[in-house]
């Protein structure tokens, strides 16, 4: 009977390569950093924002809209102060927003509008006078959509 082989992603364990290993634990600084940015940042501004990287004490975040990108410039001197308090960004020195937008939006639903009996009246009038077919179908169409 076969094993189930099973995959054990964490960053202490044995089995694992180096390479795994590695990534695994830079995974886990980039997430902790992260955590620390969102932190630093003010309260409104934390949804949408994700950290990208910090290298050479440039710290680069992105945004999910460009008013967030903007407004984030705007408070950049106060965010790098908040983030110069923390031992792991104490030397960030500049301050980067890219907009990247969200993959997956949120798809709206559409509510058909009804009509009031009144406007539906005069729908069916107008399309009782008109002399194109299918203007006069889409009229009547139209017309259905009371709130009976």
């Amino acid at each position: 009977m076969k094993k189930k082989a099973s995959l054990d992603l964490t960053p202490n364990a044995t089995r694992q390569g180096p390479t795994l290993r590695s990534l695994l634990s830079k995974a886990e600084l980039h997430h902790q950093v992260e955590r620390q940015v969102l932190a630093a940042l003010p309260e409104r501004l934390q949804h949408g924002v994700r950290f990208v990287s910090y290298l050479d004490g440039e710290l680069t975040l992105s945004a999910e809209s460009a008013t967030v990108a903007t407004q984030l410039r705007y408070r950049q001197h106060e965010i790098m102060a908040a983030l110069r308090e923390q031992s792991v960004l104490e030397f960030v020195w500049k301050f980067k927003v890219k907009v990247i937008p969200a993959r997956f939006a949120a798809e709206t639903v559409r509510h058909a509008k009804t009509l009031s009996n009144e406007n539906a009246r005069l729908l069916k009038e107008e399309a009782g006078h008109t002399k194109d077919r299918k203007l006069r179908e889409v009229l009547e169409k139209l017309a259905s959509h009371t709130k009976d």
